[in-house]
């Protein structure tokens, strides 16, 4: 029998209701149970995939080709499972849903309403593709209090009536704040929100409170009281360290336990925290560190590269280091010498991005690597930047540029009209929509053999995900591989290009996919495993 955990936050966004979900996804596996993590949120957006960074973090692509909300990479990398299409779900894209099925006549003529068929549409998401797992975790996005998530609220609370009983578990996370000029906790705030969520007819049965200081037992007893919950069931959640130290703390204070036994399981087996202890052992007590330069646009938001940002975690964690990451914005370059903050640097890494803003500063930050011998990872349009910088300066085409930027004389990067999907053909025009028109998903890749990719994967066949509409233009590869560049990595069909490098180079390596988004603190993906390998080596030389 599957059983259900809703997730729910209040007072403040940005509690880390994510992070809690998946480290409670994570301690259940302990124990020895299956697993299913999903997402509902309410925004009107059909996915975040027309989103800017900066409203709403990266974007995460799943090997189904969907674009979720960042969320689900936590979930993906605390436990494992590969999430799907089926688990991240919008306002918008329910909505969307319904009314598509209105103007079908689906409805036979009656009025459409909120209730019920928009709540009935949000319990099936909810429920649905989870037969054989134990537990389906489904976190609810925004704060309790906001308008647009009534409807979800809704359909949980409706759920709870008609699950099997001991099949539905609520926990909210809320806010305990510290009040410095008081000196004190206050509860209040959580009270209030506990109120507004039983108002609409849900009983948390577990109370998460983050909180910048210790919770007093006197405080975990006053907010179970007015709240109406358990003692036991009042859970402190302190900052912590890592963010993979936050299985081990939720699982000390007795998360695990409580949400069990809201479902009467009392004979669970103890958890195997192993994994969890091994990795902050390598977190805790590095033997060495290097540092890499992050050379981005959207530097100001460290969410926007959040799967990069733990891929580089795992990368050191693989190699028993501890990685300091430099944030730096292109645009620096196009007004100061690259060498200033270049030079201090053991690895260079240009990620993914959109547009013409701060693409100079990401070529000169290849050329730099290229030139120095200095490790170098170009991710999407990293690598993108890295063939233009070798066409300019190596090849002769003094005008490369990609048709991204507009129109130019040698677009060595163009804009990717078909390709093949599962044996079918996708095709795209300029003018298409701007969501879901992207080469999304798993794709595979064949390496050439001896090349430097080929021995770090150590396969010739690899499936990567990807999210790009813009890709390298073959007709320039001759005249680069001339020059030095080795197109190591070819789609099944020969025509697109999916990976670059230099055989002369200490580590110069591009990819038109994103490894980081396959990448996990027990399983480091082999990429970024290697490529701090290469800046370790690269530390020992400066």
């Amino acid at each position: 029998m599957t059983r259900y955990i809703f997730v729910t936050g209040g007072v403040v966004s940005s509690l880390g209701k994510g992070l809690m979900a998946a480290s409670l996804g994570a301690l259940l596996q302990a124990r020895g149970y299956s697993v299913r993590l999903r997402k509902l949120d309410p925004y009107l957006n059909v996915d975040p995939g027309t989103m800017s960074p900066y409203q709403h973090g990266e974007v995460y692509v799943t090997d189904d080709g969907a674009e979720t909300d960042l969320d689900l990479g936590h979930y993906e990398r605390f436990t494992g499972v590969a999430s799907r299409k089926s688990d991240n779900v919008t306002s918008g894209r329910i909505y969307s849903d319904i009314l598509s099925r209105e103007r079908r006549g689906e409805f036979l003529g009656g009025t459409v309403q909120v209730i019920p068929h928009v709540t009935d549409a949000i319990k099936i998401f909810a429920t649905a593709d989870a037969d054989g797992v134990d537990f389906v975790i489904c976190e609810i996005g925004g704060t309790v209090g906001d308008i647009e998530s009534l409807p979800f609220l809704e359909a949980i609370r409706q759920l709870g009536n008609e699950l099997p009983r001991f099949s539905a578990c609520y926990i909210h996370v809320t806010l305990v704040p510290f009040i410095a000029a008081a000196g004190e906790l206050k509860t209040k705030p959580t009270q209030h929100s506990v109120k507004e969520l039983r108002g609409i007819g849900i009983q948390p049965d577990v109370l998460v409170c983050r909180a910048e200081q210790p919770l007093p037992e006197s405080e975990c007893a006053k907010i179970a009281l007015f709240c109406n919950v358990r003692k036991e069931a009042v859970i402190p959640a302190l900052d912590a360290s890592s963010i993979y130290d936050v299985p081990l703390q939720y699982h000390a204070v007795g998360l695990d336990k409580q949400v069990l036994e809201s479902f009467a399981i009392t004979d669970a087996p103890a958890p195997d925290l192993t994994r969890w202890n091994d990795i902050m052992a390598a977190i805790h007590h590095p033997e060495g560190e290097v540092t890499i330069g992050v050379i981005g646009k959207y530097t100001g938001l460290r969410d926007a590269y959040k799967s990069l940002s733990e891929a580089l975690v795992h990368g050191g964690i693989a190699n028993k280091v501890r990685v300091h990451v430099l944030w730096i914005d292109s645009e620096i370059f196009e007004r100061e010498d690259a060498v200033l903050h270049l030079e201090p640097l053991h690895g260079i890494l240009v990620p993914g991005g959109f547009g013409k803003r701060g693409a100079e500063g990401k070529i000169a930050a290849a050329k730099f690597a290229r030139e120095r011998g200095i490790p170098y990872f170009g991710i999407c349009f990293g690598m993108q930047m890295a063939v233009i910088e070798a066409a300019r300066n190596l090849a002769g085409y003094n005008d490369a540029s990609s048709s991204e930027f507009g129109p130019c004389n040698d677009p060595i990067v163009g804009l990717m009209t078909e390709w093949d999907k599962d044996g079918a053909k996708e095709s795209r025009a300029a003018d298409s929509d701007m969501g879901g028109t992207m080469r999304l998903g798993a794709y595979t890749a064949t390496l050439k053999p001896d090349s430097q990719v080929a021995h770090i994967y150590g396969t010739a066949d690899i499936s990567e995900r990807h999210r790009h509409r813009y890709e390298v233009n073959m007709a320039y590869r001759e005249k680069l591989e001339s020059k030095g560049m080795l197109f190591s990595g070819i789609s099944p069909d020969g025509r697109l290009p999916e990976i670059i490098e230099y055989p002369a180079h200490p580590w110069f390596i591009g990819v038109q996919y994103h490894p980081e988004l396959k990448s996990k603190p027990f399983d480091p993906h082999p990429l970024f495993a290697s490529f701090i390998t290469a800046a370790l080596r690269q530390s020992r030389l400066v």
